[in-house]
């Protein structure tokens, strides 16, 4: 029944237009890619408004394909130009760019585009094989599992986040705030809003993705005063060949990351702290970890394939129980309500074409991706060469055009400022801004899915522990939660020396 059920999705997925689409989003995914401040939550937050008159099927794919294109982007400036073009790509500087500085940058990329091609192949194949089976696990669930689900993913920030966990609480905190203004759909009650009409409808998700990650990103590079000064490189088939006979050698590296990257996109944790587990796990594993830093290849290999099999695993729980992985995954997520598809377990009977033919183009768009940004590397290149000064109003004309498309609205483009300014603050105060996203997107699911949950127990938390799917996930959340105070502990009792802190999450 998978067999069929995928063929049919190819049957969609290879149509000309569905392809044309998906040539045009990896196109624009890989530019987005490169450029700083863009990124692959903001880029598919501005395509969104566009795919309203689209086909589900197509729309999904477009976006899809742009996220990949984003996330083969990302690393074309952490190598050239040690600029990373995406927060998950800062790891892969670490050494890319060193080899770029020693003539190596076209080894350097095609390590980079390889490794991110099986990091992604790995998990589509997983999403194949257990998607409809999580899908029917799904079905048991009610509103108590859906409350525990969505506990586990900001406990999971929390605990395994990669930095530090009190940042993590504060982001989610706020976000939850954010989630909160605009009318209570229970009671019919204004929360926050403080005499504003316009806060009656609360604040757009893709509004404040664009400004935190597009605007903030922009303030930053300015005060910092970004210049484009990249290293030369050469890109031709006879490096491409050279450096695929080399990367066999690093295959457990390959399989460890595409683990850490598949988990820690399912569950969620996202693409940034997959890719520093994952070099961290293959510079501890390394014969040589004094190599690391100096231009290593396996310090390339390894967060590109925990990066692309986190992001492309980040959209498994988003189709299967409607909880997103990533921030990308919330903007598809809106989209797919938007469609008028409701994101779940029964999505697979209802609509099964779209389903697999959103699974089929994973496979297409992944190795569609590869081709195209191994053979358009001097053309990426060659856009970073345009002065800075120019770039930087073109990018925020872009965002301020894709905030007020939304709601064809002014005042969203006031919010996306303001947005702006909060990421800016956050990225100077280090904070994380992935758990605020993932708040105001999962704030009304979540409180909805706790009032459901007391309802049903008259008032009593017992709830979350007399029903076993949701008590499974809830320790488990709560184990994650108080993770960073019971690791110290745990350290401590067996006289070992204390966790190094891990870098934040952007």
């Amino acid at each position: 029944m998978g067999l069929e059920n995928l063929l049919l999705g190819f049957s969609i997925a290879v149509t000309p237009f569905n392809l044309f689409v998906a040539v045009v989003g990896i196109t624009l995914g890989t530019i987005i890619g490169v450029l700083p401040g863009l990124g692959g939550a903001n880029g598919v937050a501005i395509l969104l408004p566009l795919t309203f008159t689209m086909p589900p099927t197509s729309a999904i794919i477009l976006l899809t394909s742009l996220y990949w294109g984003a996330l083969f982007g990302g690393a074309i400036t952490s190598i050239l130009f040690n600029i990373p073009g995406e927060p998950w790509s800062v790891a892969t500087t670490f050494d890319g760019y060193p080899l770029a500085r020693q003539g190596q940058g076209g080894q350097a990329l095609t390590a980079a585009f390889t490794s991110s091609f099986v990091g992604a192949l790995f998990s589509i194949v997983l999403i194949t094989l257990f998607a409809p089976l999580l899908a029917e696990i799904a079905l048991r669930f009610g509103p108590p599992e859906f409350f525990a689900i969505q506990l586990l993913t900001f406990s999971s920030f929390v605990g395994l986040g990669g930095g530090n966990p009190l940042k993590s609480l504060v982001s989610i905190l706020l976000g939850f705030i954010l989630a909160a203004v605009g009318l209570d759909i229970v009671t019919g009650q204004l929360r926050m809003t403080f005499g504003i009409t316009d806060l009656m409808k609360g604040f757009d998700f893709i509004i404040a993705v664009i400004g935190l990650f597009g605007i903030g990103e922009i303030l930053l590079s300015v005060e910092e005063g970004l210049t484009f000064r990249g290293a030369a490189t050469g890109m031709n088939l006879k490096v491409v060949l050279q450096t695929w006979k080399i990367l066999p050698r690093y295959a457990r590296t390959f399989v460890r990351g595409a683990f850490i990257g598949f988990w820690m996109g399912f569950k969620p944790g996202g693409a940034t702290p997959a890719s520093f587990m994952s070099y961290a796990f293959a510079k501890r594993f390394s014969k040589h970890p004094e190599r690391f830093g100096k231009g290593e290849l396996e310090g390339v290999v390894a967060p590109e394939t925990a990066a692309h099999a986190a992001g492309v695993a980040a959209i498994l729980p988003m189709i299967t129980l409607g909880i997103p992985g990533s921030p990308t995954a919330a903007v598809m997520l809106g989209g797919l309500i938007i469609w008028g598809l409701q994101p779940g377990p029964l999505l697979f009977t209802e609509k099964p074409d779209f389903v697999w033919g959103l699974i089929a183009s994973m496979y297409t768009g992944n190795i569609i991706g590869v081709l195209m940004v191994l053979a358009g590397v001097p053309f990426f290149a060659a856009i970073l060469r345009v002065p800075f000064a120019i770039l930087t109003p073109l990018i925020v004309v872009v965002c301020a055009v894709g905030a007020y498309a939304v709601h064809s609205s002014m005042i969203d483009v006031w919010y996306m400022m303001i947005f702006g300014v909060v990421g800016y603050v956050f990225k100077k105060l280090d904070y994380p801004l992935a758990p605020l996203v993932l708040a105001l997107v999962l704030g009304d699911l979540a409180e909805n899915a706790l009032r459901q949950s007391l309802i049903m127990s008259q008032g009593s938390l017992t709830v979350f522990f007399t029903r076993p799917i949701a008590c499974v996930i809830t320790v488990a959340a709560l184990f994650f939660l108080f993770m960073p105070i019971l690791t110290p502990w745990w350290r401590r009792l067996r006289g070992l020396p204390p966790t190094p802190s891990a870098p934040a999450e952007a």
